[in-house]
């Protein structure tokens, strides 16, 4: 019998700088390989979804955060990669450390972003949470 499928949950951060850019992660590996996408990961079990995003930028990028605000939630659903994410995005600041790719298995690159010069291969999250934005 067929182990039954669920939906997970990914979190992610817009992370601003003083200049109005925002900080993206070029993605290596699926879902959506190759695309631009908000830092983040997934929730572990048992773990609240603001100690996640934490963690994650931690693990990513070796910063600090410190949340604003829950930004929105996308329903990230890819049925030719055969993945459903929940993912809740944060708006976050920097408050401690230096961004740096800590995760270069994960992640060809991380680089800011004027927020009206987007890359045209950007996730679907990514996209969500920038119509939000503006």
């Amino acid at each position: 019998m067929e182990k039954e499928k669920l939906p997970k949950v990914g979190v992610g951060a817009v992370i601003l700088d003083e200049n109005n850019r925002i900080l993206l992660v070029l993605r290596k590996k699926a879902p959506e390989a190759g695309c631009w996408s908000l830092p983040g990961g997934k929730v572990d079990y048992m773990e609240a979804i603001e100690d996640a995003v934490r963690r994650e930028i931690k693990e990513e990028l070796g910063i600090d955060i410190e949340i604003s605000r829950l930004l929105c939630v996308t329903n990230h659903i890819i049925q030719a990669e055969d993945i459903h994410y929940v993912a809740p995005t944060f708006i976050v600041r920097i408050t401690n450390g230096q961004v740096k790719n800590k995760e270069p298995h994960a992640l060809e690159k991380v680089q800011w972003f004027p927020i009206d010069e987007m890359p045209d291969n950007i996730t679907i999250t990514t996209d969500h949470a920038l119509k939000q934005l503006r």
